[in-house]
């Protein structure tokens, strides 16, 4: 091999590699799926656990939270839903926020989806409210979200939320 070719090589095996470290530690990510006849959208950013105390530290009990990492989460329904019941929510793209709580948590649809993180949150472009009860269950390394049958499951640390979803009647 020519020296030429041996610095080409090195270059090559040099950049891969920092290709390699270039992955970000809260990928984007998309939960998709089918409630009815409505199609719901979460896209968010899904941070890890990685050793870190998350529930109460990383991430503070009773402070708004984007619900993931580098931009807030977005929720979009592509027709009119209730939520928790008796709440009713507008087709359109929303800002998903949270309060997490250790026996509540709040679950927020922000009327301005294209924020970053909750810096500049604004509680009157909020377009619904609603309390759900966090349960524990297995380890999850990966924030994810899951859209289900006639729900919406986060699931994060050994810490699992989950609120009802229905089609408008």
């Amino acid at each position: 091999m020519t020296f030429k070719n041996i610095f080409i090589a090195s270059a090559l095996l040099l950049s891969s590699a920092a290709f390699a470290q270039d992955k970000p530690l809260s990928p984007p990510q998309t939960a998709e799926g089918m409630i009815g006849d409505t199609k719901i959208t979460i896209e968010y950013n899904a941070p890890s656990v990685r050793d870190r105390a998350v529930w109460g530290d990383l991430v503070p009990y009773d402070k708004v939270w984007r619900t993931g990492a580098n931009e807030a989460t977005r929720f979009t329904t592509d027709k009119n839903i209730m939520i928790e019941g008796d709440n009713a929510l507008e087709a359109g793209t929303y800002a998903l926020f949270t309060i997490p709580g250790e026996e509540t948590w709040t679950i927020i649809f922000n009327k301005d989806p294209k924020q970053w993180g909750a810096y500049k949150y604004n509680a009157d472009m909020d377009a619904l409210r609603v309390e759900v009860k966090p349960t524990t269950g297995k380890h999850q390394e990966q924030m994810m979200f899951e859209v289900g049958k006639d729900k919406v499951n986060l699931k994060w640390e050994k810490v699992a939320v989950s609120f009802n979803v229905q089609p408008m009647p």
